[in-house]
């Protein structure tokens, strides 16, 4: 069932991003300044850290932790009904911090039809907590962390996920695109959504270990 769910998922996202066109910029349009600095000081990063972002439709307060934060968010119910079913939610209220690629729901809804579904039963927890934390990087990776570590890594950054799998990071023009262990590429679309627990970056795809 678990290797099954992962092909079907991963067979479908492969055949969207073929023809999906990318999203206008990583953090909507603004370029990463590749000199920025690690900490999140330097004014050309997006968004200075502690600033409050809308994401939808609702304010991402810095003061909250990740899941304060999520719930409020309408483009965000699915995400946020998977992290309760795989029992997460007292993970990501913890301390981290943590680094969240969060896919929205028109992300889960290129899935599969079903799949959503299935991944929530009781009996495929396992499946659901290790897709889940496949999107989690442990660390706070802002857009200068992450700039930094692309400019290092010759054009890439290979970041470590909390499942155990591994992201890659590349730069496509102006956007940002996370690729994950089949192949498949994520556009982030807003990035440096700051929590008390780490940091939020959006992205418009599901990302699936391999």
């Amino acid at each position: 069932m678990h290797r099954h769910l992962i092909a079907a998922c991963a067979a479908s996202l492969l055949a969207a991003t073929t023809t999906a066109a990318l999203a206008e910029g990583y953090g909507r349009g603004v370029a990463i300044d590749m000199n920025a600095s690690v900490a999140g000081t330097n004014a050309a990063i997006m968004g200075a850290s502690g600033a409050t972002k809308t994401v939808g439709g609702a304010a991402m307060y810095p003061t909250r932790d990740i899941i304060d934060n999520a719930v409020n968010s309408r483009d965000h119910t699915t995400l946020v009904a998977a992290v309760k079913a795989a029992g997460l939610v007292d993970t990501l209220k913890g301390s981290g911090p943590f680094t969240v690629f969060a896919p929205t729901n028109s992300a889960f809804s290129m899935l599969p039809a079903g799949t959503v579904d299935t991944l929530l039963k009781p009996e495929n927890k396992g499946t659901l907590t290790q897709v889940l934390t496949y999107h989690v990087v442990p660390g706070r990776v802002d857009a200068a962390a992450l700039a930094q570590q692309i400019q290092a890594g010759g054009g890439k950054a290979m970041l470590k996920t909390a499942s155990g799998g591994t992201l890659t990071a590349t730069l496509r023009g102006k956007d940002v695109v996370i690729v994950d262990a089949k192949g498949n590429m994520s556009v982030v679309t807003t990035a440096d959504v700051y929590q008390s627990n780490g940091v939020i970056h959006v992205v418009d795809k599901v990302l699936l270990p391999g």
